[in-house]
């Protein structure tokens, strides 16, 4: 089975992958999109992005791919992250921190605190970043220890990030439907009538009333309009529960547009 991922290894985005599958064959790719795409057009059989961080919240790009593609989610994994500091040099010769924007800002009170002098530099991922702290002994990546590892650095500090209960969210992407188990969750993508006042309570209401558990809700700006957003809306349940599929349902004449991005297990936080 070909599992593809966002690239290079050392990851985090590795890290959850091989938890989600020790025996697929890992395709490491230049971006996000590339996932979604190889997925799509069946060159990958599942791809794993992630979706969102506790402590930075949601990864946009990803929720906008959401809405381009017709592959369902069919799982979920959940990472606990503990971002390590790691260079070739030691701590009093930082002069630069480097990691992808996501890790920067998880870790953005430490760098204020013990850096404030320091330039930082956004990377492409944070095993990018590790590559490039390879090359100058003042350079200092943020990232997982694996990558440390991988690029020969030494870890100058581990669980950096501002707060410990650090986890991100990654949905995995296939070729088919996940079955019931019994513990599900379905993520739906919806586009209101902007101009109708109440959409967004009358819309929740067909959850609420069915005694059905909503767990997240996103806004996501439509590109159309300042104010006009889609809602990423995560609830408990299978879309084959006759519950929810009552509610999806009576919600298809509530909205312009809605989208079941999937029904699949639920992660637990380990």
């Amino acid at each position: 089975m070909k599992l593809c991922l966002l690239g290079p290894e050392g990851t985090f985005s590795e890290m959850a992958a091989r938890k989600w599958s020790r025996d697929a064959d890992l395709i490491f790719m230049d971006d996000m999109e590339s996932v979604a795409i190889a997925v799509e057009e069946g060159a990958c059989d599942e791809g794993i992005l992630p979706i969102e961080n506790s402590l930075e919240g949601p990864v946009g790009a990803v929720m906008d791919l959401l809405l381009d593609i017709s592959s369902p989610i069919i799982g979920e994994v959940i990472l606990p992250i503990k971002q390590c500091l790691m260079s070739r040099g030691s701590l009093e010769n930082i002069r630069i921190i480097v990691s992808h924007p996501q890790a920067l800002g998880q870790c953005r009170h430490y760098i204020h605190e013990h850096f404030p002098g320091a330039e930082v530099r956004t990377t492409g991922s944070t095993s990018h970043a590790a590559r490039l702290a390879q090359e100058f002994p003042e350079m200092a990546a943020i990232g997982c220890s694996e990558s440390a590892q991988k690029y020969g650095l030494k870890v100058l500090k581990e669980g950096i990030q501002d707060h410990p209960n650090n986890y991100t969210r990654f949905i995995v992407l296939g070729r088919k439907e996940a079955a019931p188990t019994g513990h599900d969750k379905t993520s739906l993508a919806v586009y209101l009538d902007r101009d109708r006042p109440g959409a967004l309570y009358d819309f929740l209401g067909e959850f609420a009333h069915r005694q059905i558990n909503m767990t997240r809700i996103e806004s996501r700006p439509s590109k159309k309009l300042l104010g006009d957003y889609w809602f990423f809306i995560d609830v408990e349940g299978h879309r084959d529960d006759a519950l929810l599929r009552e509610a999806i349902s009576a919600l298809k004449d509530k909205c312009t547009t809605l989208k079941v991005l999937g029904s699949y297990p639920r992660a637990d936080i380990a």
